[in-house]
């Protein structure tokens, strides 16, 4: 994840194709911020959320869609204490390692379903 600071209030963060942008929050109190990601929608901003909400350091985390024809999502997060960029990007590692997990899941069960089909396959009585 390459960072670039862009000014005082905001700094933009590019990993793959997601660009997260932090707009709000980053004064003197690191421990709430809201996160704005480009290119994105419901999908991205509710699996954030979820993943946020099960982390105990957070207080309060919610997402909005500014405007229908804005492809940006914003995503605010308040923390105990812990800096909110942290806390968001453990999000993010964790929400990672669900997904790799789901599909290291399902590759398998399409490798036994297809080997359970030759083995069928081979089975015909004459």
């Amino acid at each position: 994840m390459a960072m670039m600071m862009s000014s005082r209030h905001c700094f933009k963060v590019k990993w793959k194709s997601l660009t997260l942008l932090m707009e709000h929050g980053i004064h003197a109190d690191h421990s709430a911020a809201t996160f704005s990601i480009e290119n994105e929608d419901h999908t991205l901003a509710n699996a954030v959320r979820f993943t946020l909400n099960q982390d105990p350091r957070i207080s309060f985390t919610g997402y909005s869609i500014p405007h229908p024809s804005d492809a940006r999502v914003n995503i605010r997060v308040q923390t105990t204490g812990d800096p909110a960029r942290d806390v968001l990007k453990d999000a993010c590692q964790n929400l990672m390692g669900m997904c790799q997990h789901v599909r290291d899941t399902f590759d398998k069960a399409v490798v036994d379903f297809k080997r359970s089909k030759v083995v069928d396959a081979m089975d015909v009585e004459h």
